[in-house]
């Protein structure tokens, strides 16, 4: 009894100093094409799923699939969990997230990307449970997409080579990739993934637009509100008009009575 107690001991001991890091050493991105596409993804994926509550979007993370082995990792461009809480976090370790692998993941290439290196991440996100996977190279513009088959392996979608128009069922958007224009991503109300500084401009000319409307709203709540107290001043001076010429009807009814008291003929 003694000796297993030591074991278990020395098991938990082994266990409690497994250290899964929060970083690869790698940078996120080899220039600047690179990056600003994986913060498009990422962003408008955010805002795609704001509202769902149990939707994970991350950029750059490191996945841990098994608990206990720190070596098989990857930190794709960006993931998404579907069935999993928003908020921080320094790594996704796998085991502490229901075991619920990410659902979808997309990579974006660089001249820093060799094949080699693009086969064992397709065999890693195969092995492990990725349903959709998206690569994307922005200087030959290409994009592969492959999908989870029936006998639950990734495979490529076969699509136009000139005309790629793809709709993921699980993001619920739709690409575009037209021969000889980039590719172009919208979400289910048609939106198009913009960039920061896209987005940024965007929402200012959405703003400018809403205070011309506002403005237009008051320019014509204004000119109702003039015409309304014109049309009062109008019907006011018409009244006194009215009440001018009924006092003077008064006066000259007076008047005859007078005349005729006074026994002379109007007539006359």
């Amino acid at each position: 009894m003694q000796d297993l107690v030591s074991e278990s001991a020395v098991e938990y001991q082994s266990q409690s100093k497994i250290i899964y890091p929060d970083s690869d050493g790698q940078r996120m991105a080899d220039n600047t094409k690179q990056f600003e596409w994986i913060a498009t993804i990422k962003g408008n994926l955010d805002a795609v799923f704001k509202d769902k509550t149990d939707v994970f979007v991350a950029g750059d993370l490191l996945w841990y699939p098994v608990e206990g082995e720190p070596r098989i990792r990857v930190a794709p461009d960006v993931m998404v969990a579907f069935g999993r809480p928003k908020g921080h976090r320094g790594s996704y370790k796998q085991w502490e997230e229901a075991n619920i692998a990410p659902q979808v993941v997309f990579e974006i290439l660089s001249p820093g990307n060799n094949a080699l290196e693009m086969i064992r991440k397709e065999r890693f996100y195969n092995r492990y449970g990725i349903q959709e996977y998206y690569v994307y190279d922005p200087d030959t513009n290409r994009l592969l997409i492959s999908q989870r088959q029936e006998d639950d392996n990734l495979k490529d979608v076969t699509l136009a080579e000139d005309n790629i128009e793809w709709f993921s069922p699980l993001l619920q958007v739709k690409f575009v990739l037209e021969e000889k224009e980039e590719l172009k991503i919208f979400d289910a109300s048609g939106k198009p993934f913009l960039t920061y500084v896209e987005r940024a401009e965007a929402e200012q000319a959405a703003l400018e637009a809403l205070e011309a409307e506002r403005r237009m709203k008051e320019e014509a709540q204004r000119e109702k509100e003039e015409a309304q107290k014109a049309k009062e001043e109008e019907t006011k001076a018409r009244l006194e008009e009215e009440k001018v010429y009924e006092e003077k009807l008064a006066e000259v009814e007076k008047l005859k009575i007078l005349l005729q008291k006074a026994g002379l003929d109007l007539e006359e």
